[in-house]
């Protein structure tokens, strides 16, 4: 994943339900290969951003030219396109990852993290209810939050290659 003269910086947008794995994949995909990592989700939720600053910072973060992991802000096709359609011009080259894993592990996951069943069941009806699945057009490269990262990790090289 180094950039170089000849090839575009890539950017890896990562998308999928809460606790399906997304930010431990980023996490460790970053520090892997020392590419920044930004959770625009985060910083939505956090400084209460808007689409337009979010937009903003993603074109001073593409000034530098590295390759860089994006998570959040990218629950619906018309999100993941706004943004791949902004990197795009900035000279990337954006790759969509879907992570999926089963309801019930999701579930179990935010239980949890919100240690109440009452609070998980809200937190998760009130995001899957923006979730879009991605649409076969946007063509993402698909894992399981449930496989290792060295699975996953295997997975998305074999497909960027």
């Amino acid at each position: 994943m180094e950039g170089n003269k000849k090839t575009k910086p890539r950017a890896i947008l990562v998308f999928g339900a809460p606790c399906s794995g997304k930010t431990t994949f980023c996490e460790k995909f970053s520090r892997r290969f020392k590419a920044p990592y930004y959770d625009l989700g985060q910083l939505r939720e956090e400084a209460d951003f808007t689409e337009k600053q979010i937009h903003v910072i993603l074109e001073a973060i593409s000034k530098t030219g590295q390759n860089i992991i994006i998570e959040g802000g990218l629950n619906t096709e018309i999100e993941r396109e706004g943004v791949k359609k902004l990197l795009k011009l900035c000279g990337y080259t954006p790759t969509l990852i879907w992570i999926q894993t089963d309801i019930n592990t999701i579930k179990a996951r935010l239980k949890m993290k919100t240690k109440s069943v009452a609070r998980a069941k809200e937190e998760y009806d009130a995001k899957i209810r923006v979730m879009e699945a991605p649409a076969e057009s946007e063509k993402p490269i698909i894992l399981s939050g449930k496989h290792t990262f060295e699975t996953q990790l295997s997975h998305v090289l074999a497909q960027l290659a």
